[in-house]
């Protein structure tokens, strides 16, 4: 994989193995880094006209080439973000300035050790975990972290109300996501990501394609819980009750503007790329071509990976636009007493399943 293939690389010319791993991590990173802000900058642009097409109105224009003196407006989304960048960066006065000033970056880290795991192809991977699964779960939850630090340092009751929304509502739903991620580990027999999807190789009744969501009726019922959870996650709507704009103005974000909120922004579609990414590879085939037998080069690897990461973050858009917010409590009942009881039975019927049919 990328990371150990250059550390070899780089110790054949350097002798001091701490300086060649660093060295390595560090080129291998920058790529990363380029990803998530070029899926942020993409993201947001793709939202903006997904929201507009289904409000039936135009959208961002006039920035960029296009039809109509720049009707498509593509350089809207990179304006902001310079604007983002050069704008004043404000701390409140009465604020913990240093956990303040921290809690984006922890954020991010999270967000950004997540993608580094995820196996682009058959070669493409940053590094390769045999507990891959359960590493990308593990980082995912940094997040909460930076979540609680950021309300608690911003001395504010609504940024406060927003941090202990989201810290519940992320706790919860990393159990119905972890219950259903069981089932995939059940039926190949490992938390390596590559080998969970080279165990989908082949076609189901010479057919369709032998990934895991087909596989039987409980891991297709799994897909869709972890995916629901891994929406709730990370707070987009229907579940975005920790940024209730009507309720706490920006949530936990309020008190935070400029390079830093940009960060929050960054990391928020870089988790919409991690858990799309893990939800491919758990139960989409992950790399595999969707027509078995075909299209299985490490080149199209690629494409069919990052099209089926595409294909459910705009599923989580399409959701936003169709769907009302939850209420708190109606948020935590589907958690507590709808998925938790379905994504424990289904572990139970997958083992069933395994056993008789096999």
């Amino acid at each position: 994989m990328t990371v150990d293939f250059l550390i070899d690389l780089f110790s054949k010319f350097i002798d001091i193995p701490i300086v060649a791993f660093l060295l390595a991590v560090t080129i291998a990173g920058i790529p990363l880094f380029v990803l998530m802000a070029l899926n942020a900058t993409i993201a947001v642009y793709v939202e903006r006209k997904v929201s507009a097409f289904m409000m039936d109105r135009i959208g961002p224009m006039g920035q960029g080439p296009g039809l109509h003196a720049g009707k498509w407006g593509v350089l809207q989304t990179i304006a902001d973000a310079l604007k983002l960048l050069i704008k004043e960066d404000t701390v409140p006065a009465s604020a913990d300035k240093l956990l303040f000033k921290m809690a984006p970056f922890i954020i991010f880290i999270g967000a950004f050790l997540g993608i580094a795991a995820l196996p682009f192809s058959s070669v493409l991977q940053v590094v390769d975990f045999n507990v891959g699964v359960f590493y990308i779960i593990a980082v995912a939850s940094v997040g909460v972290i930076g979540i609680v630090m950021a309300g608690w340092a911003s001395n504010n009751k609504w940024s406060l109300y927003g941090a202990m929304r989201s810290a519940a509502q992320i706790i919860s739903y990393e159990i119905p996501a972890g219950l259903s991620i069981i089932v995939p580990i059940m039926m190949a027999g490992t938390m390596n990501l590559q080998s969970l999807i080279e165990f989908q190789t082949g076609s189901v009744w010479g057919i369709l394609p032998n990934w895991i969501i087909f596989n039987n009726p409980f891991s297709f019922l799994a897909f869709f819980i972890f995916f629901i959870s891994a929406v709730a996650e990370t707070n987009r709507t229907p579940f975005d009750i920790p940024e209730a704009e009507s309720e706490l103005v920006a949530g936990w974000m309020t008190e935070y503007s400029g390079f830093r909120w940009a960060v929050f922004f960054l990391s928020e579609y870089a988790n919409m790329f991690v858990v799309s990414g893990l939800a491919a590879t758990a139960f989409l085939g992950g790399w595999q071509s969707p027509i078995p037998g075909f299209f299985n080069s490490p080149l199209w690897g690629l494409f069919w990976f990052l099209g089926k990461i595409i294909f459910l973050i705009f599923v989580m858009m399409w959701f936003r636009w169709t769907f009302p917010r939850l209420r708190v409590d109606q948020l935590m009942h589907v958690c507590w007493k709808v998925f938790i009881p379905i994504a424990m039975l289904n572990i139970f019927g997958v083992g069933i399943w395994k056993l008789i049919i096999g």
